[in-house]
């Protein structure tokens, strides 16, 4: 049984209710700042005129791409066993649902809208409409408000995949009540990794006793997609040249790593360097930056062709990176270099056969990253004079790559039992299926 609910909570509530009335002026700000959709913005407030399918239904929540794509599998594997149900997926950023919505359409039966506000009101409006059977949340996307409303409403709710970082966990300890009361609500929590679950259990028993074994979603998934024509024209304006791809950069990053590469990029056999930003809106600036540093670069959002005098490719668009993995010779994974990223996951180029070079900054990959060194599947570099080494080392000795990618491939596909795991602990939360001839 839940605690008494703690006053902060109480407080937060109130204040929120509060919010709601200047809610849509601030959600209007944010689309004014191009971070809101305007054409589903009332699905913000809870509102929609899309239908709630007929039957059993499960709410998935990520807040993000990468939360939102490593539930895809878990999807699929409940549409497997359980094909009577009907999904919902919310995320809460304007990127995901660009993302989304061509992944979504392959795989059928998946509804996408925007995760409500944690108003009261919103946050009433959306359960009232879609009535969800089981609610899963992914990672660490906590709202009060809206998870003390599924409690309310006896709606079973999951989170899988928990990452709780030292930092969120100090957080937490400030508001330990709060947090407690919250997450004892939930009638299953699987953590990511063993750091993850022992701050969940040190919570004590009214959040420990809903500890389930670990789960980290992220290293279970389909490789990134391809789009063979695209790839066929960029490889026959590369030519012969190797290519080093630097994926999901961040600001200060694009500098870094060309600068780190820059002799060689510049030198008579230069590889192709292709520069994925995380946030394809930093283009401009990004070019202008590799410009002041000498670099000829060939921008794929305008349509630039590769010539022989080309130095980088800037990929600035959604969606591709499947095809960069594919054409790379040598992958550099970024939000590893600067601080305040933690790094991002290395398994998506793993799982296309691709070893991986990244930086010092993995907090939250940490594990994966650990894996990847002990496994011998890539390469740390800890400062630009190393990433170079490393580099021009991989360019002279290919069998080196190829050994590596190998066991970058191993690694990604060590996971086999993660599903049937997670399937084994969601199955008792969901009511019973219908029988054979109500299903017909």
């Amino acid at each position: 049984m839940r605690s008494t609910k703690p006053f902060s909570l109480t407080a937060y509530q109130w204040l929120m209710s509060l919010f709601h009335t200047q809610a849509p002026f601030v959600l209007r700000r944010r689309l004014e700042r191009g971070k809101e959709d305007p054409i589903r913005f009332r699905e913000r407030l809870g509102r929609t005129d899309t239908p709630r399918p007929s039957g059993t239904l499960i709410w998935l929540h990520g807040v993000s791409v990468g939360e939102s794509l490593s539930v895809l599998p878990v999807i699929e594997r409940l549409k497997m066993e359980r094909p009577d149900v009907r999904f919902l997926l919310t995320t809460s950023t304007t990127t995901s649902a660009e993302i989304l919505a061509k992944r979504l359409a392959a795989v059928g039966e998946i509804t996408h809208q925007y995760a409500p506000i944690d108003t009261p009101q919103a946050v009433s409006a959306f359960l009232d409409h879609w009535q969800p059977d089981l609610a899963i949340f992914i990672e660490s996307d906590l709202w009060p408000n809206l998870i003390g409303a599924l409690q309310k409403r006896g709606i079973k709710h999951a989170l899988l995949s928990a990452r709780i970082t030292e930092k969120t966990y100090s957080g937490w300890m400030r508001l330990k009540d709060a947090i407690t009361h919250t997450l004892s609500g939930f009638d299953l929590i699987m953590a990511q990794d063993k750091a993850s679950e022992a701050r969940l259990k040190s919570l004590g028993d009214p959040v420990a006793r809903h500890v389930a074994p670990q789960a980290n979603l992220k290293t279970l998934g389909a490789p990134l997609e391809d789009d063979a024509d695209a790839r066929e024209a960029l490889s026959a304006q590369i030519g012969a040249r190797q290519v080093i791809v630097a994926a999901s950069t961040h600001p200060n990053e694009d500098a870094y790593i060309s600068s780190a590469l820059e002799a060689m990029v510049k030198s008579a056999d230069k590889p192709l360097l292709i520069i994925v930003p995380r946030h394809p809106t930093r283009a401009e600036d990004i070019r202008l930056d590799l410009e002041a540093l000498g670099f000829t670069v060939a921008q794929r959002s305008k349509a630039e062709v590769i010539t022989p005098h080309t130095h980088i490719y800037l990929a600035d668009t959604l969606g591709e990176l499947g095809v960069f993995f594919r054409l790379a010779d040598v992958v550099i994974m970024a939000g590893s270099f600067s601080t305040g990223i933690g790094g991002h996951n290395p398994l998506e180029a793993m799982r296309l056969s691709k070893a991986v070079i990244f930086g010092a900054e993995l907090y939250n990959w940490q594990a994966v990253y650990d894996d990847v060194l002990e496994l011998g599947a890539g390469w740390k570099a800890n400062s630009r004079d190393e990433l170079s080494l490393i580099v021009e080392q991989l360019r002279a000795n290919p069998e080196s790559i190829e050994t590596a990618n190998t066991l970058a491939r191993r690694l990604a596909r060590k996971d086999g039992d993660t599903l049937p795991m997670v399937w084994r602990c969601l199955e008792p939360l969901l009511p019973p299926a219908p029988a054979q001839d109500e299903a017909a």
